[in-house]
């Protein structure tokens, strides 16, 4: 996709509606992953704290191998939108066939690997004994599909980075809902519904929280599958008749950009896993409470990750096009765009918190805590929404030194001392650990603002200047 080389794009109210249709599937495709979060935490809630605490307990790791695989997406992203931004077709299909030899590598050494550790990770999160076997093998089910998660990532960010946010849209739409059909067949026991004057018998096998692992990891099966069919099927990228044999060049190219943003969010990830051990380590109250909390506000973070995608790939558009202009016009307006949507998105999570902690259990001092923690990130989300788009442009300049270090600093600085002196020293709760988290989302804000401000944020496009 090349729409650099358009005048229209020079002004703001012309940009938008680019950076719209850029956005809005990737939007789309999010609001139906976070609502089968929510359809996945409520219906594993019905069975109790303990079963909601085992599912969660170890949820962080997701983050780590998920954020890492996406670290190598992110380099494929910059590289294919600046080859299409100048024009060349034929580098960026010979990039879209090595994404192929590393999905098909990394994929396999996720699949070993977790599977190897799948009894240890519940150990390491510091998990309460009572459900660290439910844990494990929640946990052993959910990743044995990683090449096919593995090509879902990759692949799909390979789609966006050439405009295509509405195939990875339409994979992701099925993905949940058949998830959620199997849900409802694997996790409870077979049971009679009555409608009206109707008795309706549902097929159910009855294995609780192993049940909800196995439906998510069919999908993700199915996921792979379908977006592997369709990237080979895209006219503008597909690798087909492509050599997927290591090509130096390319690689070297796209790790150059993938090595510092994937260093970056392994980090940062690994600090989230110390941090939900933390968060373990203080009971199973509150490992659901925060289980509960970040599948709400996960909801109320779309508009940011939406636009991020939009405002990377149009940013690798403009450096390949060495069009600093549209640069320029594409920050100044997705910015307060993104502010915009993160103040009412802030707002209505303040608002409506309680009412959507109730969805996901009844359990009173559950209830009570999750709202007092959302309610404080709900003040924050305005600051967070800078961030997240200064960065997105930043990584489809192929900058992702300066990231790498803000996030860095902010996730091991801030968060994971912060928590550790506040629950294993001051003794204090999860309260305390969620104000440390805010405060690493303040340090993002004012570091990347001052990246932007001083324009060292676009030091790569200078060299066309």
């Amino acid at each position: 996709m090349n729409t650099n080389n358009k005048p229209k794009e020079y002004t703001s109210r012309q940009v938008l509606p680019i950076i719209f249709a850029l956005a809005w599937p990737t939007m789309l495709e999010q609001f139906m992953q976070t609502a089968v979060q929510y359809i996945d935490t409520a219906m594993v809630g019905v069975l109790g704290t303990h079963a909601t605490a085992s599912v969660g307990a170890t949820s962080t790791f997701n983050w780590l191998i998920g954020s890492t695989i996406s670290a190598l997406g992110v380099g494929f992203l910059s590289y294919i939108a600046q080859s299409l931004g100048a024009g060349d077709n034929n580098r960026a299909r010979k990039a879209a066939a090595q994404s192929v030899f590393i999905v098909i590598v990394t994929g396999m050494f996720f699949t070993l690997l977790l599977q190897l550790i799948k009894n240890l990770v519940p150990v390491w999160m510091q998990v309460d004994p009572v459900i660290q076997k439910d844990a494990a093998a929640y946990f052993g089910i959910l990743y044995a599909p990683m090449l096919f998660r593995t090509a879902s990532i990759i692949f799909g960010t390979v789609l966006r980075a050439a405009g295509d946010t509405k195939t990875p849209m339409h994979i992701g739409i099925q993905v949940n809902l058949l998830n959620v059909i199997l849900n409802f067949l694997l996790l409870y026991e077979t049971r009679a519904i009555n409608i009206g004057s109707h008795v309706i018998t549902i097929p159910g096998a009855g294995l609780n929280i192993r049940g909800a692992a196995l439906a998510s990891a069919i999908a993700y099966i199915w996921g792979g599958l379908a977006i592997t069919y369709k990237f080979y099927a895209h006219t503008l990228i597909s690798p087909k008749g492509q050599n997927i044999r290591p090509d130096t060049t390319i690689l070297s190219s796209v790790m150059k950009v993938a090595l510092p943003n994937m260093l970056q969010r392994f980090a940062t990830s690994l600090g989230y896993v110390v941090f939900a051990s933390m968060i373990n380590a203080i009971g199973e109250t509150a490992t659901a409470a925060h289980t509960i909390a970040n599948t709400v506000e996960s909801a109320f973070y779309i508009p940011g990750w939406g636009m991020q995608t939009s405002a990377a790939t149009l940013a690798g558009n403009a450096y390949g096009a060495k069009d600093n202009k549209k640069l320029t016009v594409l920050s100044r307006t997705v910015l307060p765009l993104e502010v915009g949507l993160m103040v009412i998105s802030g707002s209505l999570l303040f608002i409506f918190a309680p009412i959507l902690v109730k969805l996901f259990t009844s359990d009173s001092n559950v209830i009570s805590l999750a709202t007092i923690v959302l309610r404080m990130v709900a003040v924050s989300e305005p600051f967070y929404g800078v961030p997240i788009i200064i960065e997105g442009m930043m990584q489809g300049l192929g900058n992702t030194v300066a990231p790498f270090i803000y996030n860095v600093m902010g996730m091991w600085c801030i968060r994971i001392i912060g928590t550790f002196i506040c629950t294993k020293l001051f003794g204090l709760g999860l309260i305390s650990a969620w104000a440390c988290m805010i405060g690493h989302n303040i340090l993002l804000f004012v570091l990347f603002s001052y990246q932007y401000l001083s324009g060292k944020w676009k030091s790569k496009m200078n060299r066309f200047l």
